[in-house]
């Protein structure tokens, strides 16, 4: 992204007006394919971290089994993740990840184990109603996708919704973060649609003073939520109820 020096970090980007390549339309294996290159991306610079990190802060005696919803869930790594994570400390959980788009909840249903009893679904996850109460929701990577308005109706159905806490892991946009993707995908050479959307995502991610006025504007109490940076290039919200 050679141009990156001459581009305002200082705003986000509406998701409008700078579209990702995975968001159009394309083949099943073209979309399968940048799952998995995203896969190793969250691998390679430790994307899953902050989100295990925060469920280690569970509170004591959760339910059992814990019902942790995965809204944007894409290929389902984070479930995948987060059941190896429940089962080194022998903690039950019931796994459902949820995506608007059906060329992930067949990538998901693809790529992880029938084992794992994670559920797939495909739909909006705001028409979600499950058979037992969702205790925690998370999302990794799915908020950039969002335009403010519908950030805002998210925060306010995870409030609703998520009886024990929520969590956002997302990236951190900066031009350094930006830069440095940049460089990192074209040295590996990760899928195209990755090297595309990399640098886009980071002009649509966030700061933390976007996530005070999103959380202000959604009505969630500030002082019950965490924003955390986390290296390299994320920035994750969080909260207990």
């Amino acid at each position: 992204m050679r141009s990156s020096a001459k581009i305002d970090f200082s705003q986000r980007v509406s998701p409008r007006e700078l579209p990702e390549l995975m968001d159009g339309d394309c083949s099943y294996e073209d979309f399968r394919d940048c799952l998995r290159s995203l896969e190793k991306v969250n691998r390679w610079l430790l994307g899953y971290r902050p989100t295990l990190a925060w469920l280690d802060r569970l509170p004591h005696g959760p339910p059992d089994p814990i019902h942790i919803v995965d809204v944007g869930c894409g290929s389902g790594d984070l479930l995948r993740q987060i059941a190896g994570w429940a089962r080194i400390r022998s903690i039950a959980v019931q796994l459902t990840g949820i995506d608007l788009n059906p060329y992930a909840v067949h990538a998901a249903t693809e790529f992880t184990p029938k084992e794992l009893g994670i559920t797939w679904v495909t739909g909006n996850a705001m028409a979600y109603r499950p058979e037992k109460q969702i205790d925690i929701v998370v999302s990794s990577l799915m908020a950039h996708h969002l335009e403010d308005e519908e950030i805002v109706a998210l925060l306010r159905w995870m409030e609703a919704n998520a009886r024990a806490g929520w969590f956002i892991n997302d990236l951190e946009r900066s031009e350094q973060a930006c830069r440095t993707f940049a460089w990192l995908a074209g040295v590996v050479r990760w899928h195209r649609f990755v090297r595309h959307d990399g640098p886009v995502s980071f002009r649509r991610a966030f700061q933390k003073e976007d996530w005070i006025r999103l959380l202000d504007a959604a009505e969630v109490p500030r002082e019950a939520v965490t924003v955390e940076q986390w290296r390299p290039g994320r920035l994750c919200v969080g909260r207990w109820q």
